[in-house]
């Protein structure tokens, strides 16, 4: 096991605090989301609110990505780049993916939520994909295994018929935005690389109503779904524990 994938109690203080920015900044897009506002009008936002709290947007700059925060709207999985034409309707998934830089230590969230009224299809499509997440994050404890995490997540997605989004995966996250081991959501139990107290994972379940097939569109970042078939995306950063885990992307007291 790399020893750099440890991290410190200071590392892992400064992850909570911008953790907590990053949750602080996510129910502030999820609030002020409203019909008829652009993708570009949320990545201001953020933008905006993460300075307030004195964080840096780890998504900007990305391997060139050009914004503060991925947003992708229905058949969009994940890394759609926020645009002024890009205009929220009723009824669409919204998901916002971000990433905060805090003392030089990364913490990763992502949350979907839908605008207003919409079909019963989606709203289940959204709600079991977070549940997906939470009974994932439910099995880890010290020497876990990644296949543990990935099996619980694709059992309970498949259970309801979803397409488990296989070409991304959950990862390590702390010192990069993307470290060793890549968490896949889905698997074998009792397969894959172990996992040990103080690493940091990023845990990010990716469902469809269709085809788990994928394809990235012409500007080079966005995932869509290959059938069309809407997407709901939901994603923690947490603390590997001797007997469990600890949220690190969540609003606190």
């Amino acid at each position: 096991m790399p020893k750099r994938t440890i991290k410190t109690p200071s590392e892992l203080n400064a992850m909570r605090e911008g953790g907590r920015m990053l949750a602080t900044v996510l129910q502030i897009l999820k609030n002020k989301t409203a019909v008829g506002m652009s993708t570009r009008d949320l990545a201001i936002i953020a933008d905006n609110e993460l300075k307030k709290l004195g964080g840096a947007p780890t998504c900007l700059g990305y391997h060139g990505f050009p914004e503060v925060i991925c947003i992708s709207l229905n058949d969009e999985v994940v890394h759609g780049i926020p645009r002024a034409d890009r205009i929220i309707a009723e009824g669409d998934i919204v998901s916002l993916d971000f990433g905060v830089t805090y003392r030089g230590m990364i913490t990763d969230a992502a949350i979907s939520y839908i605008l207003g009224n919409s079909k019963q299809a989606d709203q289940q499509l959204v709600k079991v994909t977070e549940e997906s997440l939470y009974i994932g994050l439910a099995v880890i404890h010290d020497g876990i295994r990644t296949g543990d995490i990935g099996n619980a997540v694709q059992s309970v997605l498949e259970e309801h018929h979803y397409g488990v989004v296989r070409d991304l995966v959950g990862h390590g996250v702390g010192y990069k935005f993307h470290e060793d081991p890549s968490i896949p959501n889905y698997g074998r139990a009792g397969s894959g690389v172990s996992l040990y107290k103080n690493m940091t994972i990023a845990v990010e379940p990716m469902a469809t109503l269709g085809s788990y097939k994928v394809f990235t569109a012409d500007d080079g970042w966005t995932v869509l779904t290959q059938d069309g078939s809407k997407a709901a995306h939901f994603e923690h950063s947490v603390l590997i524990t001797e007997q469990g885990y600890e949220i690190l992307t969540k609003l606190t007291d």
